[in-house]
């Protein structure tokens, strides 16, 4: 018996190996990949790109045309990708092009250097060595994938899958919308491969005689999967990179809510209309060595006032400050007292914007793009980062009511900037000189002020302003005189423009509260954010804090220099404790000292295994593109063993098969592994318990699919490699098939009665029933010979391959077969 391919797997042969497939792969990638215009700048990069995806098409299409097997076309095209990554970004690759223990070695400094630029810097970047390296390998590998999905494995349309992603991350980097014409592109190739991909099916439904050739229907399951592959992949990519869009935390210019859910970062003003709406209640920062202090979290200082605006930066460039990794020159106000460590981990926190607490002195764990100026009392960069853990040596100590009082600042030691003030409302002025009136000192002028806003029953703090009916009005006007309600910066700013109105030198900090204490550190939140004044008081004792929001949800403090003057506590009363989320810390006994802040030291709290460190995030990465790449191998190397069984077994034993089989065995266990394993992993991303229940869950789902598949791999070995046991494998095997589909066989009936159930009740087509008759020859002869073997002709692989596959044309197997296949449940 002669086996004969049909017109559709000569024409899947002819879609793999023609040029017009890896073509419109190829091009459709090139296409995609103009989605990276919006995170590098210019078009340095686009060269590299469609080198590597041209020559990752070249390889593809070279080796298809000799036939080569889909796994050995990858492997080869990820091959030649290392050989043009190895001659482009290195110096020492044998041959300039193949890499040796030096080159992979001068490789991974280029990637951790790409990594470094990635971290510090804000899209676009500038198109370096590291981060062209980085988008050549990126591109390339998508281009390898997407080159497998639509020309090896014939599915097209899962390939848009992929392609998407090349669209999700520049758009989730990008501050600004990608250009229109890089969705333009994309969407113009992708329709060329679908249209390609149709006109071949066309030809092929023209061409095909007999049953519809059902075959191809598998091609939906891997599209599921690859599908489900690139969900994981994103929602990784955005539990892992917190993206977002720089210089937007809490408020937009508006005052109104944004729309980020990755990276914050706050603007460089304040405003004295809109709505302060929160966007959630996302974790900034985790500070360590504070103690039980009440510290404001100081982000940057605002030195200009503009009427009916707010408060914003001069318009002049920052001054040129001293590089901020190292010792810092001491700030107004420090003098030589003890410096405090204090450890702040960045949670979701993207900006030019250093914050820090207090008069730094040293800032450990930080890069040399951060600078430092002393005037202004912040740490800023040319380009927002998102930086890592770093150390403050700062000195938290304050000056004393007594010392204050003294006092007698000149503002001649600061820029004028900080006394400037203009087009104040005559009754805001004449509201200032009422509160401070038979106040001879800064000192005095600034307390007055500051218990005019915090008395209680003067103002209302809230985040919904209480707007004029006219809108011409003075926002500042209206706040003091008529609305008497809003938020910390219609606070600070008001009390600043007062204090300046009065020659006072002062300027508006925007930071963060507190936060509150959660075991031995503290959380520090998007809806912490806040504003306050800062009075000068001359170079003997700098800048000091005054905060005239009313709070009364516990954030605010205090401090000491203003407790007498506080009209909300009587001096009598003791002081409430701070209230306390999640203490892990014991309650205090006679036994134990005083102090127990033993937790809030630097780096003392074990790491809580929901942190996720980057090892774990990068790891899940490369394990979820790892599964998707051992799901398209899977696929393709089930295809090829196909194949082969289809074909009359050879005489003697043929390498290739062998080692195909061996994989169609085992890969489909290591990929369902591979999956388990990275939802595990993005669990693990929330809370170590719900990463176990996934876990288990997966297991105990995918156990059953899992053993079946065991099972038929080790079956279909058996059969592939005409082994001895060959007809006792397909038996075993056709009747799991059976029983999958719900039929299960009497133990009274015979080979014969079972063949002819399964034909009728499943409609075999005329080939599919050959093929039966040819499979039950050889069973009846390996049951009734002597020795208990089948004497089975070359063609039996390929007779039991044909009957599966007219039985999966005919009787296609459901979602539930798949996944609760009764051969194992029921057995």
């Amino acid at each position: 018996m002669t086996t004969q391919h049909s017109p559709a797997q000569r024409n899947h042969s002819d879609w793999a190996s023609s040029i017009i497939a890896p073509a419109a792969a190829g091009l459709a990638t090139a296409c995609a990949a103009s989605a990276l215009t919006g995170v590098i700048r210019g078009w340095t990069w686009l060269s590299y790109v469609i080198v590597a995806v041209v020559l990752v098409a070249c390889t593809g299409l070279a080796l298809r045309s000799v036939r080569a097997p889909a796994l050995v076309v990858g492997l080869a095209q990820l091959l030649v990708l290392l050989f043009l990554i190895t001659g482009m970004f290195t110096e020492q690759g044998i041959l300039a092009v193949i890499p040796g223990p030096a080159a992979l070695t001068e490789l991974t400094e280029v990637l951790t250097a790409a990594g470094e630029d990635i971290r510090t810097g804000a899209p676009p970047v500038e198109p370096t060595a590291p981060i062209l390296c980085l988008a050549t390998i990126g591109i390339g590998l998508i281009a390898v994938l997407v080159d497998t999905i639509a020309v090896a494995v014939a599915a097209p349309a899962a390939a848009g899958l992929v392609l998407l992603c090349l669209y999700a991350v520049p758009a989730s980097l990008a501050d600004e919308m990608l250009p229109w014409w890089t969705f333009v592109l994309g969407a113009a190739t992708f329709t060329v491969l679908i249209a390609i991909d149709s006109a071949h099916r066309h030809r092929r439904w023209q061409g095909r005689t007999g049953q519809p050739d059902r075959a191809n229907t598998m091609v939906s399951a891997p599209a599921a999967v690859v599908s489900v592959a690139l969900v994981l992949g994103l929602l990784a990519g955005a539990s892992f990179t917190a993206i977002g869009t720089v210089g937007q935390l809490p408020f937009d210019g508006r005052g109104k809510g944004s729309a980020i859910t990755g990276g914050y970062a706050l603007q460089p003003f304040t405003k004295l209309r809109g709505l302060l709406t929160d966007q959630g209640n996302a974790e900034l920062f985790r500070a360590r060595g504070l103690g039980r202090k009440k510290e404001l979290l100081r982000a940057f200082t605002l030195d200009t006032y503009a009427p009916n605006e707010g408060w914003r930066l001069a318009p002049d460039p920052m001054r040129a400050g001293v590089a901020a990794n190292g010792p810092l020159p001491r700030a107004p106000g420090d003098n030589s007292g003890e410096a405090s460590t204090v450890q702040i981990v960045p949670m979701n926190w993207q900006d030019v914007w250093l914050p820090t607490y207090g008069s730094p002195r040293e800032i450990k764990g930080i890069n040399s793009k951060w600078y430092y100026d002393s005037i202004s009392g912040i740490v800023y960069s040319e380009r927002a980062q998102r930086p890592s853990t770093y150390t403050l040596s700062t000195s938290l100590e304050e000056p004393t009511r007594e010392e204050l009082e003294r006092a007698r600042p000149d503002n001649g030691d600061i820029p004028d900037i900080y006394t400037s003030v203009e087009s104040v409302d005559p009754k805001v002025r004449a509201l200032t000189k009422e509160i401070v009136r038979g106040q001879s000192t800064t000192f005095g002028k600034a307390t007055a002020l500051w218990q005019y806003f915090t008395a209680e029953g003067n103002f209302v703090y809230d985040t919904e302003t209480a707007a004029g009916d006219d809108v011409d009005t003075d926002a500042l006007t209206h706040f003091l005189l008529e609305g008497r309600r809003g938020y910390c910066s219609q606070f600070a700013s008001a009390m600043a423009v007062m204090l300046r109105a009065e020659g006072i030198a002062a300027r508006v900090a925007i930071g963060f509260t507190s936060g509150k204490r959660v075991g031995g550190y503290r959380s520090i939140t998007s809806q912490d954010a806040h504003a306050w004044v800062e009075v000068y008081f001359g170079e003997k004792y700098g800048w000091v804090s005054f905060d005239p929001t009313p709070l009364e949800d516990g954030r605010g403090a205090v401090p000491p220099y203003l407790e007498q003057d506080d009209p909300n506590t009587d001096p009598a009363e003791p002081t409430e404790a701070e209230p306390t989320e999640e203490t892990t810390a014991p309650p205090e006994s006679p036994e134990q000292p005083e102090n127990q802040d033993n937790l809030d030291k630097p780096g003392s709290e074990t790491l809580n295994l929901a942190q996720a460190p980057t090892w774990v995030r990068w790891s899940t990465l490369f394990i979820i593109f790892l599964a998707g790449a051992m799901t398209a191998t899977t696929v393709a190397v089930a295809r090829r063993t196909s194949e082969l069984r289809r074909r009359p077994a050879p005489a003697t034993p043929d390498p290739e098969r062998q080692r195909l089989s061996i994989a169609r065995r085992w890969l489909p266990v290591a990929t369902a592994g591979g999956w388990i394993l990275s939802i595990g992993l993005l669990g693990w991303m929330v809370s170590w318990l719900l990463a176990i229940a996934l876990l288990v869950i997966g297991c105990v789902v995918a156990a059953p699919a899992m053993l079946r598949e065991n099972n038929r791999g080790s079956r279909l070995h058996d059969i592939t490699m005409s082994r001895p046991a060959a007809a006792h494998a397909a038996w075993r095997e056709l009747l799991d098939e059976l029983a999958d589909r719900g039929t299960p066989v009497r133990e009274s009936e015979t080979v014969r009665d079972t063949a002819n159930r399964l034909a009728e009740t499943h409609d075999l087509d005329e080939d599919g029933r050959g093929h039966l008759a040819a499979v039950v020859a050889v069973l009846e002869q390996s049951w009734y010979s002597a020795t208990g073997e089948a004497d089975a002709d070359a063609e039996f692989t390929a007779s039991f391959e044909g009957l599966r596959q007219a039985l999966n044309r005919s009787a296609p197997l459901t979602w539930r077969g798949r996944l609760l296949p009764t051969s194992v449940l029921k057995r």
